[in-house]
Protein backbone atom coordinates (compact mmCIF):
# COMPACT_ATOMS: atom_id res chain seq x y z
CA UNK A 1 0.00 0.00 0.00
CA UNK A 2 1.38 3.51 -0.53
CA UNK A 3 1.52 6.35 1.51
CA UNK A 4 -0.01 8.58 -0.80
CA UNK A 5 -3.27 8.23 -2.68
CA UNK A 6 -3.56 11.29 -5.13
CA UNK A 7 -7.10 11.48 -3.99
CA UNK A 8 -6.64 15.04 -1.63
CA UNK A 9 -4.66 17.06 -4.27
CA UNK A 10 -7.70 18.72 -5.23
CA UNK A 11 -7.99 20.35 -1.38
CA UNK A 12 -10.82 17.95 -0.20
CA UNK A 13 -10.79 14.68 2.41
CA UNK A 14 -12.91 11.96 2.97
CA UNK A 15 -14.39 11.62 6.46
CA UNK A 16 -14.51 8.07 8.06
CA UNK A 17 -18.18 7.44 6.06
CA UNK A 18 -16.81 8.45 2.48
CA UNK A 19 -18.25 12.13 3.07
CA UNK A 20 -15.72 14.46 1.12
CA UNK A 21 -15.19 17.65 2.69
CA UNK A 22 -12.78 20.86 2.46
CA UNK A 23 -9.42 20.43 3.86
CA UNK A 24 -10.03 23.22 5.64
CA UNK A 25 -13.10 22.35 7.28
CA UNK A 26 -13.67 23.35 10.96
CA UNK A 27 -14.21 19.38 11.88
CA UNK A 28 -10.67 18.89 9.81
CA UNK A 29 -9.23 21.79 11.79
CA UNK A 30 -10.27 20.43 14.77
CA UNK A 31 -9.06 16.69 14.55
CA UNK A 32 -5.87 18.14 12.98
CA UNK A 33 -5.08 20.03 15.74
CA UNK A 34 -5.25 17.25 17.87
CA UNK A 35 -2.61 14.76 15.91
CA UNK A 36 -0.33 18.05 16.38
CA UNK A 37 -1.25 17.63 20.15
CA UNK A 38 -0.44 13.92 19.70
CA UNK A 39 2.88 14.60 18.12
CA UNK A 40 4.02 17.42 20.63
CA UNK A 41 2.93 14.89 23.53
CA UNK A 42 5.35 12.40 21.87
CA UNK A 43 8.11 15.24 21.71
CA UNK A 44 7.77 15.62 25.46
CA UNK A 45 8.08 11.86 26.26
CA UNK A 46 11.16 12.59 24.21
CA UNK A 47 12.69 14.60 26.88
CA UNK A 48 12.69 11.29 29.85
CA UNK A 49 9.50 12.26 31.81
CA UNK A 50 9.07 10.66 34.84
CA UNK A 51 7.38 7.11 34.90
CA UNK A 52 4.31 7.96 36.19
CA UNK A 53 4.01 10.53 33.46
CA UNK A 54 5.18 8.56 30.65
CA UNK A 55 2.22 5.71 31.68
CA UNK A 56 -0.07 8.43 32.02
CA UNK A 57 0.98 9.90 28.73
CA UNK A 58 0.96 6.76 26.80
CA UNK A 59 -2.59 6.11 27.67
CA UNK A 60 -3.33 9.56 27.10
CA UNK A 61 -2.04 9.55 23.53
CA UNK A 62 -3.93 6.45 22.53
CA UNK A 63 -7.16 8.45 23.64
CA UNK A 64 -6.19 11.05 21.28
CA UNK A 65 -6.26 8.67 18.16
CA UNK A 66 -9.76 7.71 19.61
CA UNK A 67 -10.61 11.34 19.90
CA UNK A 68 -9.17 12.20 16.50
CA UNK A 69 -11.75 9.57 14.98
CA UNK A 70 -14.35 10.49 16.90
CA UNK A 71 -14.12 13.90 15.55
CA UNK A 72 -13.75 12.48 11.89
CA UNK A 73 -16.85 10.68 12.18
CA UNK A 74 -20.09 12.28 11.88
CA UNK A 75 -22.54 11.37 14.37
CA UNK A 76 -25.21 10.61 11.54
CA UNK A 77 -23.07 7.85 10.38
CA UNK A 78 -23.91 4.48 11.86
CA UNK A 79 -20.66 3.36 11.73
CA UNK A 80 -19.61 0.75 14.69
CA UNK A 81 -16.00 3.64 16.27
CA UNK A 82 -14.70 4.00 19.78
CA UNK A 83 -16.21 7.47 21.05
CA UNK A 84 -14.93 9.60 23.86
CA UNK A 85 -17.02 9.01 27.15
CA UNK A 86 -16.73 9.59 30.72
CA UNK A 87 -14.70 7.02 31.17
CA UNK A 88 -11.48 8.72 29.65
CA UNK A 89 -12.68 12.46 31.00
CA UNK A 90 -12.61 10.61 34.70
CA UNK A 91 -9.61 9.20 33.76
CA UNK A 92 -8.03 12.73 33.52
CA UNK A 93 -9.94 13.71 36.67
CA UNK A 94 -8.08 11.13 38.83
CA UNK A 95 -4.81 11.56 37.28
CA UNK A 96 -5.08 15.30 38.21
CA UNK A 97 -6.60 14.59 41.98
CA UNK A 98 -2.87 11.99 41.92
CA UNK A 99 -0.49 14.36 40.53
CA UNK A 100 -2.11 17.42 42.74
CA UNK A 101 -1.26 15.46 45.89
CA UNK A 102 2.54 15.91 45.43
CA UNK A 103 2.05 20.31 44.37
CA UNK A 104 2.19 23.20 46.01
CA UNK A 105 -1.25 24.70 45.85
CA UNK A 106 -1.04 27.85 43.51
CA UNK A 107 -1.03 31.19 45.06
CA UNK A 108 -0.39 33.02 41.54
CA UNK A 109 -0.20 32.59 37.87
CA UNK A 110 2.91 30.77 36.62
CA UNK A 111 5.19 31.50 33.63
CA UNK A 112 4.93 28.78 31.12
CA UNK A 113 8.34 26.79 31.37
CA UNK A 114 11.09 24.47 33.21
CA UNK A 115 12.29 21.45 32.30
CA UNK A 116 12.32 20.52 28.87
CA UNK A 117 9.65 18.03 29.57
CA UNK A 118 8.00 20.58 31.38
CA UNK A 119 7.88 23.27 29.38
CA UNK A 120 6.73 20.77 26.54
CA UNK A 121 4.04 19.98 28.05
CA UNK A 122 2.79 23.64 28.63
CA UNK A 123 3.16 24.11 24.52
CA UNK A 124 1.35 20.82 25.00
CA UNK A 125 -1.48 22.55 27.16
CA UNK A 126 -1.65 25.50 24.08
CA UNK A 127 -2.51 23.51 21.93
CA UNK A 128 -4.63 21.44 23.45
CA UNK A 129 -6.70 24.87 24.19
CA UNK A 130 -6.63 25.56 20.22
CA UNK A 131 -8.06 22.33 19.56
CA UNK A 132 -10.79 22.60 22.30
CA UNK A 133 -11.72 26.42 20.46
CA UNK A 134 -11.73 24.78 17.06
CA UNK A 135 -14.26 21.78 18.08
CA UNK A 136 -16.24 24.72 19.67
CA UNK A 137 -16.46 25.97 16.56
CA UNK A 138 -17.13 22.79 14.90
CA UNK A 139 -19.50 21.86 17.26
CA UNK A 140 -21.51 25.11 15.77
CA UNK A 141 -21.39 24.10 12.08
CA UNK A 142 -21.42 20.17 12.33
CA UNK A 143 -22.92 18.03 15.32
CA UNK A 144 -20.19 16.06 16.79
CA UNK A 145 -20.10 14.55 20.36
CA UNK A 146 -20.30 16.92 23.52
CA UNK A 147 -17.69 14.39 25.07
CA UNK A 148 -15.37 15.70 22.77
CA UNK A 149 -15.41 19.43 23.74
CA UNK A 150 -15.24 18.20 27.93
CA UNK A 151 -12.34 16.32 27.30
CA UNK A 152 -10.20 18.49 25.63
CA UNK A 153 -10.85 20.84 28.57
CA UNK A 154 -10.34 18.30 31.35
CA UNK A 155 -7.02 17.31 29.05
CA UNK A 156 -5.97 20.55 29.17
CA UNK A 157 -6.57 21.07 32.78
CA UNK A 158 -4.45 17.79 33.33
CA UNK A 159 -1.60 18.80 30.62
CA UNK A 160 -0.99 22.22 33.00
CA UNK A 161 -1.30 19.85 36.18
CA UNK A 162 1.76 17.32 34.45
CA UNK A 163 4.11 19.95 33.19
CA UNK A 164 3.68 21.12 37.12
CA UNK A 165 4.66 17.48 38.34
CA UNK A 166 7.39 16.80 35.69
CA UNK A 167 9.27 20.58 36.46
CA UNK A 168 8.78 19.32 40.31
CA UNK A 169 10.46 16.04 39.45
CA UNK A 170 13.09 17.71 37.70
CA UNK A 171 13.90 20.24 40.27
CA UNK A 172 12.39 23.19 38.02
CA UNK A 173 11.26 26.12 39.89
CA UNK A 174 8.49 27.49 39.40
CA UNK A 175 8.19 31.18 38.22
CA UNK A 176 5.55 33.08 39.11
CA UNK A 177 4.05 36.20 37.54
CA UNK A 178 3.78 39.02 39.87
CA UNK A 179 2.27 41.86 37.42
CA UNK A 180 3.89 45.38 38.16
CA UNK A 181 1.88 48.01 40.52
Amino acid sequence: MKIYTKKGDSGDTSLFGGQRVSKSSMRIEAYGTVDELNSVIGVATSHGVDQRSKELLDEIQIQLFVLGSDLATPLSKKLKINRISDEEITFLENAIDELEESLEPLTSFILPAGSPSGATLHVARTVCRRAERLAVECAKQDEISGFAIKYLNRLSDFLFVLARFENKQSGSEETKWLPES
